[in-house]
């Protein structure tokens, strides 16, 4: 019996869930046994300085999953690997290395504060040119086009406009998703909306091997986010937030949908921006503050909102502007 596309990916999303689930409690103790727990920011709200020590790196398990699930599917289910899947993997497996790097030199007891800002900047960079010129090139993917929302004629951009576009949305999206990690589940479960909302759009579009994928990724997150519930025994740290923003990203640009993103990532846009609006007030200000603390969600935990609260309301706010979205996609 051959399934429909989205049967398919819907039940390659579950075994990605499953594998992840049965990983994750022997991941997370051998976590805990080599010591590899998070040093948590001084300049943070006072109430995190009890998630000292959880382990970090928990990306590890959500990129891991990823990667058998899809070489399950390609020898059971494929017989051909798509080229459009490689470049996601690609930049998955790229930027978790990265922030696997960062990760390990910010470990609790550790003297380091990781990599610097420079640093990952042009590492981010460099993985975002390749994967932009892999999109736009004719003899590799040939993805030139965009979609404006609610218009369904496609718009074919030169390479000196869609390779800069892709690169910023590429490194935007990684950075984004990162500040958005500060709270136990936030970034986890507004990475799984969207992951599971460009699934649906891919399958507007009848991109079976992109479908199957993002549901894939959802599926590995939602089994993180099973070791990620507050209190959290593991993060995801910049292992899983730069991996997940920056593919997050390609599959957007991969539908022709990437002006969406900031919609179907809504969250995302508004701690990135937060930040932005923090430091320019301040430096403009001489020395006064936009935002009790920013990101966002630092914010609302200081007038008074409980970690969980904070997290679910802001779910729902994604919930929310991803549905949007994927009606823009749909018109």
């Amino acid at each position: 019996m051959q399934l429909e596309p989205m049967s398919l990916s819907l039940l390659f999303g579950v075994m990605s869930c499953l594998v992840a689930l049965v990983a994750g409690h022997p991941f997370v103790r051998f976590l805990r046994r080599r010591g590899l727990g998070k040093k948590i920011r001084i300049e943070g709200p006072s109430s995190h300085s009890e998630k000292t020590g959880t382990p970090t790196m928990g990306g590890l398990l959500i990129c891991g999953s990823v990667l058998i699930v899809t070489g399950v599917l390609y020898f059971t289910v494929y017989t051909t690997v798509g080229r459009s899947i490689l470049l996601p993997l690609f930049v998955l497996v790229s930027c978790a290395i990265l922030g696997a790097v960062d990760d390990r030199l910010t470990l609790q007891g550790g003297k380091s504060a990781g990599l610097s800002v420079r640093f990952k900047f042009a590492w981010l960079f460099l993985i975002g040119i390749a994967a932009a010129v892999a999109l736009w090139h004719p003899q590799l993917l040939g993805i030139d086009f965009i979609y404006f929302p609610g218009i369904r004629d496609q718009f074919h951009a030169p390479w000196w406009l869609y390779v800069p576009l892709a690169v910023l949305a590429i490194v935007g999206s990684a950075n984004a998703v990162n500040l958005t990690d500060g709270l136990d589940s936030l970034a986890g479960w507004t990475a799984f909306v969207a992951f599971a909302a460009y699934g649906v759009i891919a399958y507007r579009y009848r991109q079976d091997y992109l479908v199957t994928f993002c549901f894939t990724v959802a599926g590995a997150v939602a089994a993180f986010l099973w070791f990620n519930a507050h209190p959290a025994e593991v993060f995801m740290g910049d292992t899983g937030s730069l991996a997940l923003g920056a593919t997050l990203a390609v599959v957007a640009l991969m539908v022709g949908q990437i002006l969406l993103l900031p919609i179907i990532g809504f969250i995302f846009v508004a701690e990135a921006l937060s930040v932005i609006l923090q430091v320019a007030f301040y430096k403009l200000s001489g020395g006064r503050r936009l935002f009790k603390m920013a990101p966002l969600h630092h914010h609302f935990e200081l007038k008074g909102w409980s970690e969980t609260h904070v997290t679910q309301r802001f779910w729902l706010v994604s919930v929310l502007w991803a549905m949007g979205g994927v009606a823009l996609a749909l018109i």
